[in-house]
């Protein structure tokens, strides 16, 4: 339990220095406030020269005071921690990193594709770096507003101050950062697209389970169900395999019945034997 926290530890402090360095190298330095915070606290830098990191941390103490009695205290401890390194990191690294790029595009693309890595570390490990997350968790409990909609309307209203400060160009690009950034973020959180699942409905279910068993070495579960239109009892078989394996498990099935109906989806991660091991 005690090596599971130090890697929580570790993982939010990562996560939290890429964060930074997109900020730093990328997002700041070309006046992109891709909303929550961060992008707050960028454009008070630009009007007033007070230090980013410093600003945030700043902005996020009296969201840690209103989360106190709404937030558990082991989330609010690590949220802290998290806002703690991710400030110190984004003053530290100015000092030392200068910009990759002066082009706007450029800067939004990648500087959001390192803030969805680091923010998605961060949350993988179970750390946040508080921010909107923290506001959006506080405006849901205070209104009728989901954790998604309050999200949206705080970086909504950060990108259009950053739009009348700066311009409307550089809002645009924000609002392109924060996209790329929500997406990355997403994808870490969920895992890539790795395999596919089917679903099979045969009247060889037998025969196709023990052929996918023996041949693909690939476990199969049956389901039972009935078929609404016939009034039947039917199987289907549901079977998860990699993306270079779904060909032959649809060429397996071919052979034993032509006829057969096979439904295939993507599976964003797949955790167990024969796939991604479950560290969490």
């Amino acid at each position: 339990m005690a090596r599971k926290h130090i890697l929580s530890f570790i993982g939010i402090a990562l996560g939290a220095i890429v964060a930074a360095a997109g900020l730093v190298l990328f997002l700041i330095p070309n006046r992109i406030a891709a909303g929550g915070v961060s992008g707050l606290a960028t454009v008070i830098f630009y009007l007033t020269g007070s230090p980013t990191g410093l600003t945030m941390l700043g902005l996020n103490i009296p969201l840690f005071i209103m989360a106190i009695k709404t937030m558990g205290l082991p989330f609010l401890f690590k949220t802290l921690y998290g806002a703690v390194v991710l400030s110190v990191a984004i003053d530290l690294l100015s000092i030392v990193l200068t910009p990759f790029t002066v082009d706007p595009l450029l800067s939004a693309v990648y500087g959001g594709l390192l803030m969805g890595v680091g923010l998605g570390i961060v949350v993988r490990t179970g750390g946040s770096t508080g921010g909107t997350d923290l506001a959006s968790r506080i405006l849901h409990r205070y209104t009728h507003l989901s954790i998604g909609q309050s999200l949206m309307i705080i970086d909504t209203v950060v990108i259009i101050i950053a739009g009348i400060v700066f311009n409307l160009e550089l809002a645009l690009y924000g609002l392109l950062s924060l996209f790329v950034t929500t997406k990355v973020l997403d994808a870490i959180q969920e895992g890539f697209s790795s395999a596919k699942a089917a679903f099979i409905i045969s009247e060889h279910c037998e025969e196709i389970a023990r052929r996918v068993l023996a041949e693909m070495n690939r476990g199969v579960t049956a389901l039972t169900g009935k078929g609404l239109y016939t009034g039947l009892d039917r199987v289907t078989l549901f079977c998860v395999v990699s993306r270079t394996e779904i060909t032959q498990l649809k060429t397996l099935v071919a052979e034993i019945d032509a006829k057969a109906f096979v439904i295939v989806t993507d599976v964003r991660e797949v955790l167990g034997e024969g796939f991604k091991e479950n560290l969490l």
